[in-house]
Order: structure tokens, then sequence, then C-alpha cells
């Protein structure tokens, strides 16, 4: 029943590392105190509490640090040191906990659009689970994405849609992958990614965090990101621009000091920065203004 990529069981497999996971250490960071069962409202609460906690970040490859995908350095870097990740840390650590809360979990890679209809390489990881107490029904679970990404899960079905707050979400079928969109504050919607139910494995994992950390044109090398989203607004910063989305449509754009996007990282985004972060961090940025 796996060939179909959807959740049946609970994933044992070693290969994640789940097993070697500090839950409590996890559950405190996320400031998460409810029931530990596998039901939808767990499902739920946790995705909340671990997208509004741990936000997208890629700080290590922008200072060309390596990132690892070993569940003892996301356990380190995530839940002890007060970081974020991008997309392949921060799920991989949250279908992690899912495991060992007994959840079905199915880890999947998607083809980021960001309103973009060409077809693009797999790139992002999203989680596809089922809760126990409505196991007729697949969700589809993203805390990792950004700014823009889901709050809560959405049912896996054609058409489904997901409000939190003033956000909007829906899924559609196009070229024969499920289509995550974001209904925009005017009517329109834009497509975030696309994928197949297809489950994936440590290795394709690593393959695929290696190109995206690596490869030269991919938009996380020599390029700051850090994206949070919430109930009430939306922050998205590349380099040293922020922009700010609120949830009736308007936009905020300010171009930061270095020094700026420090505080900015650190009060906006949530992060915890050592001083070898902030010296790194400073560098990057002085290099791309002598860019200019």
């Amino acid at each position: 029943m796996y060939a179909t990529g959807l959740p049946v069981d609970v994933d044992h497999s070693p290969e994640w590392g789940a097993d070697r996971l500090d839950l409590d250490a996890y559950l405190r960071r996320v400031g998460y105190e409810g029931a530990l069962d596998g039901s939808l409202k767990t499902l739920q609460q946790l995705h909340r509490a671990h997208m509004s906690t741990i936000c997208f970040e890629n700080i290590d490859i922008a200072v060309g640090r390596p990132v690892s995908l070993d569940m003892a350095d996301l356990e380190r870097k995530l839940v002890h040191s007060g970081r974020g990740g991008y997309c392949y840390e921060t799920n991989l650590l949250f279908a992690a906990v899912l495991d060992r809360l007994g959840f079905p979990v199915v880890r999947i890679l998607s083809r980021i659009r960001e309103g973009d209809t060409r077809r693009r390489f797999r790139s992002h990881t999203s989680l596809l689970v089922r809760a126990v107490d409505e196991p007729e029904t697949v969700w589809l679970a993203d805390p990792g994405y950004g700014y823009a990404g889901l709050i809560e899960p959405i049912p896996l079905r054609e058409g489904a849609r997901s409000t939190v707050a003033g956000w909007s979400w829906q899924l559609g079928v196009d070229d024969d992958h499920w289509v995550l969109r974001n209904q925009n504050p005017e009517g329109g919607c834009t497509d975030l990614y696309a994928f197949r139910p297809e489950r994936q494995y440590e290795v394709d994992y690593r393959a695929a965090h290696y190109i995206s950390s690596t490869r030269p044109g991919s938009p996380f090398v020599n390029r700051l990101v850090a994206q949070r989203g919430s109930e009430t607004v939306r922050h998205r910063l590349r380099n040293d621009v922020l922009v700010t989305d609120h949830p009736d449509g308007r936009t905020e754009r300010a171009v930061l000091s270095p020094d700026e996007v420090v505080a900015a990282l650190r009060e906006k985004f949530g992060l915890t920065l050592s001083d070898e972060d902030v010296s790194l961090l400073l560098a990057f940025l002085h290099r791309g203004e002598s860019d200019l």
C-alpha cells in the first residue's frame, strides 16, 4: 500500500533518526503543552506551534557553512540553539516528531512555483499525514515553507480550502500534480508548489539538499533568506530587503543596514544568534554592499 505514496503505517525506519530526537526538549522549544496522541487536534496544534516558533532561514548556507540533515545536528541547531532552518531541516524535524507520536507520515518532495508554472526540479519538502481519529483523510502538513505557508494542515482533497485568521489556501490539481495555492487579498490565487504523493527516502533528501545548498544559481546560495508567517503578519527578508505583508493586502518594504538585518533576524524572526553568527552575517552583508 505504501507504493501509493500515501501514509498508511507509522514509519519506524531508523534512517530518519526519530528515535534519537529529544522529544521533551523539542516540545519545550515550541512551547507545546497539549496532548501527545495521534489526533487531528494534536497535529493542528503542533503544526501551529512549530511554524510560529521555528522560522525558515538559510543563514548557514548564506555565510558558507555546511548544513547537515542528521537528526543530532537538526536538534542541536533548531531545538537547543534557538535557530531556524530551511525546509529540509525544519520539516524533517517535524516529521520525526510526528513519527515519535505515532502519526503515519510520508515525506515528499515538491516543485516550487511561487506564481510561476514552469516545471522545476523537486526542491521543497512537504509531509502527508494521517490522524488516528480521522483515518480516512490524508493531510498536507508543511510548517517549514515560510511566510506564505500553511498555518494548519489542509486535507488532501481537490478543492479543499483552509482559512486561518485572514489567510486562505486551497488545493487543486494541475499537470497531474497536486498544487497548493495561496489566496491573495484581492481574490486571486498564487501557486506555491506542486507535488505528487510519492514517498521519498533519506537518500533522496541528501541529493536534493546538496543541490539546493551548494549549486550556483540556487536561491539559497550567496543569498540571505528568512521567512516567518503568523495569523497577523508575514515577514520576508532577502539579503537587506524586508517585506511585510498584512492580511488586508497592505505591504511594507524597507531596505536595512547590516546591523538592522541582524536586529530584524532577532526581533522579527525570533532567532538566537551567537557572536560568530553575527560576525559572519555582517561580513556577508558588507560583501553584498561592496558588490553594488
